[in-house]
């Protein structure tokens, strides 16, 4: 008999391949001051949880991966204000989200409009936020710029394209196979390029001159050609290492490739206060709601099935965003 306190979870015991996340009961959480205990309509797979059930970022065993979820309050925390029960939140600041149930800090959680549903809010968490302070913040570009954006039919490639399109920026990406170079062209991509010799393509789309800006979320295999890419005084966004991460570099490469600037943002520092995550979330549901921002989800998988995810991600088999859903057989 299932204990009524109780909810199902995925937890890692051991490091291993996908097949060490076992689905098991565990005790329902209880939102502590200042937290909301949270029912889950959907959780976001990020490629974070890879390397924590891998071994290669330590957490502390037993572990219930899940930074990123989406779903309805049912119980408030002591002196929280601002969330009640039964009202329909988003988050990428929290953990253990694989799972029926979760527990956030209030100030993290961020009211979903009632034009968007719940998968849609989960999917655009991390990977919205993401595009959306890599394309304002860490490199605000501007109509008539050309920006080169790796890994285009990716979660954050996909809308970060669509949200420099709209701006007016001119878009190049790089795609593995003709399926991804339709999506990553649907998304307001100017030009598919493919990642064999891509700096000799860029220059030749660019009349030699160089893109204004790269995305990269590539790392190790694009970071070379992603310098030789960029204009003089142009600048290198390196946001994440799907493909490893970059080896310690000589800084006089930046001098002899062109004055070039250099940056390595994450998530948390873009997400400092109230004021600064409501802003990224208001614009990101506005864009969603007018339809100048579709939210891709690739694949859903039930949450028993996370090993199932977490072995469509690593093998680069998803496009857009992976989703776990509790509930779902």
């Amino acid at each position: 008999m299932t204990p009524p306190d109780s909810i199902q979870a995925i937890v890692l015991t051991e490091h291993g391949g996908p097949d060490v996340l076992h689905s098991a009961r565990v005790p329902l959480p209880s939102p502590g001051p200042g937290q909301v205990r949270v029912r889950t309509g959907a959780v976001g797979v990020n490629f974070i949880e890879t390397y924590q059930r891998a071994g290669i970022y330590p957490v502390q065993l037993p572990f219930t991966p899940g930074m990123e979820a989406a779903g309805t309050v049912e119980a408030v925390g002591e002196g929280v204000t601002g969330l009640s029960v039964g009202d329909r939140v988003t988050t990428t600041e929290t953990e253990a989200t694989y799972a029926e149930a979760f527990v956030v800090d209030a100030e993290r959680a961020v009211v979903i409009p009632a034009s968007v549903d719940i998968q849609t809010a989960a999917a655009v968490s991390l990977q919205g936020v993401t595009a959306h302070y890599l394309s304002t913040s860490s490199y605000p570009a501007r109509s008539g710029e050309v920006a080169l954006v790796h890994a285009g039919a990716g979660g954050v490639g996909l809308l970060l394209t669509q949200l420099l399109a709209t701006a007016g920026v001119t878009v190049i990406t790089t795609t593995s196979t003709p399926k991804k170079a339709a999506l990553s062209r649907a998304a307001g991509a100017q030009h598919t390029i493919g990642y064999d010799a891509f700096a000799t393509r860029v220059r030749e789309l660019t009349g030699g001159r160089g893109v204004d800006v790269v995305y990269d979320g590539v790392g190790k295999d694009t970071f070379d050609g992603s310098l030789a890419s960029l204009r003089i005084r142009g600048t290198f966004v390196l946001f994440g290492g799907a493909s490893g991460q970059v080896p310690p570099f000589n800084l006089q490469r930046l001098n002899t490739a062109g004055s070039i600037t250099i940056t390595r943002p994450t998530s948390t520092h873009f997400l400092l206060n109230r004021a600064e995550r409501e802003w990224r979330y208001r614009e990101l549901f506005e864009a969603i709601e007018a339809g100048t921002l579709a939210v891709r989800i690739g694949a859903t998988f039930p949450l028993a099935e996370a090993a199932a995810a977490h072995r469509a991600l690593e093998g680069r088999g998803t496009t857009g965003k992976t989703l776990l859903i509790p509930g779902r057989r």
